[in-house]
């Protein structure tokens, strides 16, 4: 079960990768001098993003867990 904790930890690393590249398109979007609504439009597609990373987190925590418990 060695494989299942190192594939858990290659994917939250990744999906922490995955969140830190939305921090930075949120400020780069609240920084780009863009009206309200261009504004809003795309820090929901990155609300999107940061969504799927979060889950991904999740599903690659639960992983690390029973690979541990199983192991």
């Amino acid at each position: 079960m060695v494989y299942l904790v190192w594939g858990g930890a290659v994917v939250t690393l990744a999906s922490v990768a995955m969140l830190g590249w939305c921090v930075v398109m949120a400020m780069r979007i609240r920084k780009g001098g863009l009206d309200d609504g261009a504004k809003r439009v795309r820090l929901q597609k990155v609300l999107i993003w940061n969504m799927a990373a979060l889950a991904l987190a999740a599903v690659g925590l639960m992983m690390v867990v029973v690979g541990v418990i199983i192991d």
